[in-house]
Formats: C-alpha cells, structure tokens, sequence
C-alpha cells in the first residue's frame, strides 16, 4: 500500500524580508496560482493563517464542472461550452457577472488538461443538480474531489519547492505612492513582520463562517449552522476593502439544502449522492421535491416542510457509486437496514408510505419519466437493493456568491472599475461570478480556472 503523502509547511523562521509575489491562502485556488506561477519562472510564496492546509476546498465532494471535456467523449457525453453557460447563468438567476462566466465555461475544459498533465486526473464524471448533462469530473476512484485535488496540489507545491507557511495572519496590504501592491504586513509565530513584494493574491476564501459579517449582510440567516471551515471569515475581502477595493453580491449567501447536524460538527453530505440517484423525503416518507434543482428551490422546500429536515433516502448501487458515503457512515451520521421497513423504523418514517414512494421512483426511474416532480437527471440507478440508507439532513450556510469585484484577468477592482495595481483574487473571494445561486462543482472549477490565470496574469504584471 502507498505511503499516506504528508506536507509540512516551512518553518516560520525561514520567512524573507522579499519576494515577486504572495499567495494568501493555501486552498485549491492559492495552490494552482502559485504553481503556476512558479512554472512561469516567478518566485511565490504561499501564507496560511490557519494550522490546517487547504481552507474549504478540503471540503468539497461532488467534483469539477467543465464542458466539451475529453473525458465526457470517453464517457459518450456530447456537451457544449454554450449548455454550460446558459445552465449556469438560469441557474445564477441571470445575475451572474457575464464576461466573468463566459471566461468560465471557456476555460473549464482547459483546467481539466491542466490537471491531467500535472498528473491529477478526472477521469470519472457525475451530475449536479441545475445541469443538464454529466460535466461533473471527478477522480476514477470516486473519492471526495476536494481533499484529493489538494493533496495532489500539495505535492506539485512539495516538488515546486514553493515555501508556504501556515500560521501566518495577513494584517495588511501596502502600496507606494503609485498606488502600487509594495507589501504587506503579518503575524508570524506571534510575532509582527514586513514583508516587501511586487504582487499579492488573495485566495482566502469566503465569509460563511463569519457570524457577524452574515448578520451584517444576510440577518435572516443568524442563527444558522455552517459548513465552512473556521479560518473562512472573510479576511481577504477587508485587506482588499481597505484599499478601496470594490465588494459585490455580499448578500447573496448559498444555503446548501443536505447538511447533517445532528452532530456538534455540520456535514455536508455532497450532491453526487442524489447526483447517482438518491431521493429526499419528508417524516411522512413522500417526497416533496425534485431533487436536483438549483440549491435554492431545494433548500425553500425543505424550510418550508418545518419538519427541522428532510431524509435523503438510497440504496446499495448509489452508495457504491459515492465513495464520500463510508466516511458519512465511518462518523455516525448513516441508517442502514437491510430492508427499507427497518430503517425507515430506526428513523420514525412512515414505513407503509416510504414503500410506496421508493416503488414510484423505481418505476419513474425504469421509465426515465418522473411524473411526480418533473425530475430528469440522476436517474441512472433506482433504489431496489439493500442495505438501503437514510441520512437526516437540513439546509445549512455553505457558500458567500459575494466577495472582491474583478475582471477576467482577476485583477482587483475598485468602485470605478479601474485596477488596484499589483492585487489579483481568485477561488471563493470572488463576487458575481455565480450570480444568486452557485451550481454544484463550479467552485472547484472557479479555484483551477482562475487560479491558473492569476498566476499567469501576474507573471504578466512583472514582466
């Protein structure tokens, strides 16, 4: 068996007074910037103020969106970088920010190569909820997408020799007189420091773990549990602010509809299980939905049911198919019986109903025709052998759509559209890209995509 890969970040004390360019964050979007850019021959460095690498990218499961992909022809998918820019933008309520889409659904199939040829490859692909055709790439094993890409981007980083430090909080950003990025200034080891450098990215992630900047922006969400790691508060958004860096969509908030959280700690239970086939139900045992609608139709009618939830209910052939489902298990949050009656009892449904309800899908399923809810994708596999599962879950905060204003060459913006020199965002931080309502498994491609064209972009800005 493998050797389990582990990073250690550098030691704080090899921390330089110089450098071309500071990457802040060390999540999937901070990580492709700085490899990047160190293909290009610049010389970054990666700060984390967290112990932990990765911020929410970790986090993410169903895996990457991009259209007109290689691996859909291997899996005889026939899609179009159209299809995957008009999905998106419906899905986004036509609020999305365009030329920042179009530069999106562009360059996803690029970003998809990219991997591949860092040896990072997706070669499976599922389905989420908005979208039409399976775009969404994952690796063959069928691991969680997010920690796996982080992993295998740790170990360019390791191969690069890029210095990243974690335990490093950015305080501030400087310019010169020019108006120009100069530096920045840190906490490292408790210990304040300057640090002089020609460029800075900002891939720190969102706010969803923010109470008070939730509150500020979304008050009807106080009160909700996260899905968020703990370092995504929204640091990078006020570095930017206060340099007079414009903030768009702040109060466009995802709310994802299956989060486990009747644990201390909030699951979220990604969206290739009902991508694979998985249907959600009410205490009664009906459904009540269709399943893969946009996050936001699915989350207001779980809200709506005031039942504290809802029940994603499957079987045997769609748990093979989400490997994420053994750790859900390995953690307590699963109810398996070999029979639906029985778990339906462990679970106080309705048992005579949930009969009933799963016996319709199979039918709607065999048929390719939901008449019930209209639903059309994820239909592949029905729910007719055991163990059947059933997890308990409930909409929770999961993604800020709001965050720093940019162009498509991921340089910061101030209110009047012109360029704070020097300063470039990508991942998470990024606002109007999404527009009300992020689709599944584009934020893991909005990391890689925009990720690369920073640190390309950069290495324009210095040369």
């Amino acid at each position: 068996m493998a050797e389990k890969f582990k990073f250690a970040p550098n030691d704080v004390s090899e921390l330089q007074d110089n450098y071309d360019l500071v990457v802040i964050g060390s999540g999937a979007a901070g990580l492709t910037s700085a490899i990047q850019a160190k293909e290009l021959g610049l010389n970054p460095i990666i700060l984390e103020k967290m112990d932990k690498l990765g911020g929410n990218s970790t986090r993410a499961s169903s895996g990457m969106n991009a259209a007109e992909t290689l691996v859909q022809l291997k899996h005889h998918v026939v899609d179009s970088f159209g299809d995957f820019y008009n999905e998106t933008y419906v899905g986004g309520g036509k609020q999305n920010n365009t030329e920042l889409l179009r530069y999106f659904t562009d360059h996803a199939a690029l970003s998809i190569d990219w991997l591949a040829d860092h040896g990072i490859h997706l070669d499976d692909i599922t389905i989420t909820g908005g979208m039409s055709k399976m775009r969404t790439h994952r690796p063959a094993s069928m691991a969680p997408i997010g920690a796996f890409l982080v992993t295998e981007l740790l170990k360019q980083v390791k191969s690069l020799e890029i210095p990243l430090f974690a335990g490093v909080k950015v305080n501030e950003l400087l310019q010169d007189s020019e108006g120009k990025i100069s530096g920045l200034k840190v906490t490292a080891d408790g210990n304040p420091k300057t640090i002089t450098a020609k460029a800075i990215i900002l891939a720190t992630g969102g706010f969803g773990a923010n109470q008070q900047m939730l509150a500020k922006y979304r008050p009807d969400l106080k009160g909700y549990k996260t899905t968020n790691q703990p370092g995504a508060t929204g640091d990078g958004i006020e570095l930017a602010e206060h340099l007079g860096g414009n903030v768009v969509d702040m109060d466009q908030v995802q709310v994802h509809p299956t989060v486990q959280q009747d644990t201390p700690h909030a699951y979220l239970i990604g969206e290739a299980v009902r991508g694979e086939g998985a249907i959600l139900v009410n205490k009664a045992g009906q459904r009540f939905v269709n399943e893969l609608d946009t996050r936001k139709t699915v989350s207001n009618a779980i809200d709506e049911l005031n039942e504290g939830g809802a029940y994603l209910v499957f079987g045997k052939a769609i748990r093979d198919r989400v490997k994420a489902v053994e750790f859900y298990d390995s953690v307590g949050l699963v109810t398996t019986g070999d029979t639906l009656e029985a778990v339906a009892k462990d679970t106080g449904l309705d048992s005579d109903t949930l009969l009933q309800t799963v016996s319709t899908w199979n039918k709607a399923v065999a048929n390719h025709n939901d008449e019930a809810l209209g639903r059309t994708t994820g239909m592949d596999r029905s729910i007719d052998s055991g163990p059947f599962n059933i997890i308990h879950i409930a909409p929770a905060v999961h993604y800020t759509m709001g965050g720093v204003d940019i162009n498509t060459d991921t340089e910061v913006l101030k209110d009047d559209k012109s360029v704070i020199d020097g300063l470039y965002a990508c991942g998470e931080i990024v606002g109007g890209l999404h527009g009300n309502n992020r689709i599944g498994g584009n934020s893991i491609a909005e990391t890689i995509i925009f990720g690369r064209q920073s640190g390309q972009q950069v290495y324009n800005y210095l040369h």
